[in-house]
């Protein structure tokens, strides 16, 4: 089975990544995506992050209704902090029948050079690298810096598949923090079961 592992801290698990997995699994030769919930960096006292607990449940929320997608806590398990590549070979190993892939932003694929054991990951596992709406400023500095070169030489490689035909969403967890915050009605940014969710629990108010 062919598993796309989709990586986030999903604070809160938003449209825009339910999206982008959706795509993934419905136009492309991925059997299933199972979404990766980062674990709270235990060197940072990030004050906005919701324990891993809470963030895995709100998930799992998300997406009960398709059996195409799963949560997946396996970070929490590992030693902090989290290398992308050691949690790679565990699933490898845990689970030899699968063949794992990473789905990720074209901003990650910029920056992957800068990834632990990068060359390594880059050479045993597929990825599928999905567009990202930029700034101006961005991509005025983007266009300055190595990253972009970066970009179009992995671009290149047969295991990388840019999938240019994915919707774009310019759609950010911080934003839809801050709109709970200020009580506005954030209804068409979240599934409704995340957002009885999330008010039934009163998180993201303080």
């Amino acid at each position: 089975m062919k598993i796309g592992l989709y990586f986030g801290t999903f604070n809160p698990i938003h449209i825009g990544h339910l999206v982008i997995a959706n795509y993934m699994v419905e136009y492309t030769d991925l059997d299933e995506v199972w979404l990766v919930v980062s674990p709270q960096n235990p060197l940072k006292n990030k004050a906005t992050l919701l324990s891993d607990i809470h963030r895995l449940a709100i998930v799992r929320v998300a997406i009960e209704d398709n059996p195409k997608l799963k949560a997946c806590d396996i970070e929490f398990k590992l030693p902090k902090p989290s290398y992308t590549a050691t949690t790679l070979a565990y699933l490898s190993e845990k689970y030899p029948k699968n063949e794992f892939s990473l789905i990720m932003g074209e901003d990650n694929l910029r920056t992957l050079h800068k990834w632990f054991n990068y060359e390594v990951i880059l050479k045993n596992y597929s990825f599928y690298v999905y567009p990202r709406v930029l700034t101006e400023q961005e991509e005025i500095d983007v266009n300055k810096t190595i990253e972009e070169q970066k970009v179009n030489e992995f671009g290149k490689l047969p295991n990388v598949h840019i999938c240019n035909e994915a919707p774009i969403m310019k759609i950010s967890a911080t934003f839809i923090r801050n709109a709970i915050k200020q009580g506005k009605d954030i209804r068409y940014l979240l599934t409704e079961p995340v957002r009885k969710y999330i008010d039934e629990m009163n998180f993201y108010k303080g």
